[in-house]
């Protein structure tokens, strides 16, 4: 009887050990796993398309290689955002351009489109995708939705290295003034993380036929075609999907550069309102190095005194109250980063309170220094802009 227990435990622990395995070499086929050391970008890239097609396979009627065939499977490519920012950079960009150039060449089944509302109802699948700081290198993280049912059906990801990559933001997302972080991009952001099998975002999905009248906005306004772009951004303004920051973003900024100056600062004050209202302001004040002086540069702060009297005006509106938190780049000791971002909130309460007094009793100061990246690239130039910020966060008054 004890021979027989032995050998039984000897059978179940072999079959337990060969199922591990298994399991790990189906899982290592299909997605690289998070302990490989980083590629150089454009290997990595390589790499992770060709986890994310071969991933979904035959069963998704996705036919790796071969023959070009009549029927091809179509995918919709939504531009990639830096998960931390929410942000297009010229990184994503080279991102997008791999994914589209490697799947044109190796899978002759797929079709690869733009990102255009024409393209829609061609397509069967939608391609998520972000990159994300780490410590090792830049997480490059893809999805494959099924938009007949919302369902992830393949997902892949894979670090590459950093020393290569521009994160430089694209001209509509350096010159906005707010972090146009919202629930759309959250969304985006959490269906390139999703596994297979599991629903994409609900809120992304449904706004993605509007997103893609946004994303001809702002390619339009990456090109300066600002009067072209302010058209696309009040039609985006008017579909059912349109009550989103990164319209009202871009009728600001194309109003400002149109040189409409009432328009821009009523523009810009929906913005402040939408975001007091989502409890989601973080506006981008530039300062001097170690200092609580506005950058030097006029034609950075010139709108800094209009921004302001527009805060304050919807904060004194919406009889709020507000904490008012100052951020830092990772530049400089953790203690000094704490006692300027401090400083440049009280700086900011300041002349709020000279704006709107009302607003003295329903606000407070507070430093995060360092500790809330977004960026995180501790370069203090325009890529890590968005770490030198200023939120208002809803608080409860007399907290």
């Amino acid at each position: 009887m004890q021979i027989d227990r032995r050998a039984n435990f000897h059978e179940h622990f072999l079959r337990l050990l060969f199922g591990a395995f298994l399991s790990i070499g189906l899982t290592g086929c299909a997605t690289p796993q998070r302990s490989d050391p980083p590629q150089p970008f454009d290997q990595a890239v390589a790499t992770v398309t060709d986890a994310l097609l071969k991933q979904a396979g035959p069963s998704q009627g996705l036919l790796p290689f071969g023959p070009a065939q009549p029927n091809k499977q179509v995918i919709v490519l939504d531009p990639t955002l830096d998960a931390g920012s929410g942000q297009q950079t010229a990184g994503t960009q080279r991102l997008d351009r791999g994914i589209a150039a490697h799947a044109a060449v190796n899978f002759k089944q797929i079709e690869t489109l733009a990102f255009k509302a024409a393209n829609l109802p061609r397509a069967q699948y939608l391609l998520a995708g972000t990159l994300a700081r780490e410590d090792a290198g830049l997480r490059i993280s893809l999805a494959l939705v099924d938009l007949k049912d919302g369902t992830v059906a393949a997902q892949a990801s894979t670090l590459a290295r950093t020393n290569d990559v521009d994160m430089t933001p694209l001209a509509y997302d350096r010159d906005s003034p707010v972090l146009l972080k919202d629930e759309v991009v959250e969304g985006l952001v959490r269906t390139s993380r999703a596994a297979r099998g599991e629903k994409a975002d609900a809120v992304y999905l449904a706004h993605m036929a509007t997103g893609t009248v946004i994303h001809d906005a702002n390619q339009l306004y990456n090109a300066g075609q600002y009067r072209e772009a302010l058209a696309q951004y009040r039609r985006a303004s008017a579909t059912p999907g349109g009550d989103q920051i990164r319209v009202l973003n871009g009728i600001y900024l194309t109003t400002l550069k149109l040189g409409q100056s009432a328009e821009a600062e009523d523009a810009f004050g929906r913005v402040a309102a939408y975001g007091i209202a989502h409890n989601q302001l973080g506006v981008k004040f530039l300062f001097n190095p170690g200092t609580t002086a506005f950058w030097s540069d006029p034609k950075v702060t010139s709108a800094y005194r209009m921004w302001l009297r527009q805060i304050a005006r919807q904060g004194g509106s919406s009889r709020v109250c507000m904490a008012i938190i100052g951020h830092s780049s990772k530049t400089g000791p953790e203690e000094v980063n704490d006692s300027l971002s401090l400083r440049r909130a009280q700086y900011i309460r300041q002349r709020l309170v000279a704006e709107s007094a009302q607003l003295a009793d329903r606000t407070r100061a507070e430093g995060q220094g360092s500790r809330h990246n977004l960026v995180g690239s501790g370069t203090d130039d325009v890529v890590d802009a968005l770490d030198r910020r200023v939120e208002f966060s809803i608080v409860e008054c007399g907290a």
